[in-house]
């Protein structure tokens, strides 16, 4: 899977960071809480066109992201509490970022204004559900970790988006409103695969016990 290879690569190139990171007093709890502060420094910047910088605030915000997680394991500060937290304000985050393009789009003249904001608000919401759909899957017992696109890859395109501007982000806002919604369905059809694989397991077992000759004493 891309996601899986991505963020193998991502993790490497940042083992210098993260031991550097190390000698510092940030926690990674903080580290998490600088990047959630970014990104929406990053948003207000998109909000009023400044889009390059965005993209380029987006890039350190999205480092933080990374940076949290394996300065966690590294000094074996790795807590749950932590995981919620950084799960948290990563739905955070990625809300600021479209409602940031919205704010953006909506001075933007021309045909496309209201399709550019409809394709964002549906990005957004692809985006929730694909984060939703694996958190209450893992919480009654699936396993939930297919996806075209997750968070890694939605964060780098966006960044691309940003950074060339006009017709690129264009295509970025309409590619994600697709591809969000796409990952979200994925992840349905794959919980859906294995709770029919429980039902039909629980129907065979049902049956082999009905079957069963009845013991006489």
């Amino acid at each position: 899977m891309f996601t899986t290879r991505f963020e193998a690569w991502v993790r490497r190139r940042a083992e210098a960071l993260v031991t550097a990171l190390g000698r510092t007093p940030l926690t990674p709890n903080q580290v998490t809480v600088i990047g959630t502060a970014l990104t929406f420094v990053a948003a207000g910047l998109a909000a009023f066109g400044h889009l390059r910088w965005a993209g380029v605030v987006l890039i350190f915000a999205g480092t933080c992201d990374i940076l949290d997680g394996a300065l966690a394991r590294s000094t074996g500060a790795s807590y749950p509490y932590g995981a919620f937290l950084d799960s948290t304000l990563d739905r955070y985050s990625e809300g600021a970022i479209y409602l940031g393009l919205v704010a953006y789009f909506v001075t933007v003249d021309g045909p496309l204004q209201r399709w550019l904001v409809l394709a964002t608000l549906a990005a957004l919401a692809g985006s929730f559900l694909v984060s939703y759909v694996r958190a209450r899957a893992q919480s009654l017992g699936f396993t939930c970790k297919t996806g075209l696109f997750q968070r890694p890859e939605r964060v780098v395109v966006t960044v691309i988006g940003l950074i060339f501007g006009g017709i690129v982000l264009y295509g970025v806002v309409f590619l994600l409103a697709i591809v969000t919604n796409l990952t979200a369905l994925q992840r349905i059809r794959e919980v859906w695969l294995q709770g029919r694989a429980q039902r039909l397991e629980h129907e065979r077992e049902r049956k082999a016990r009905r079957a069963a000759p009845t013991q006489v004493p």
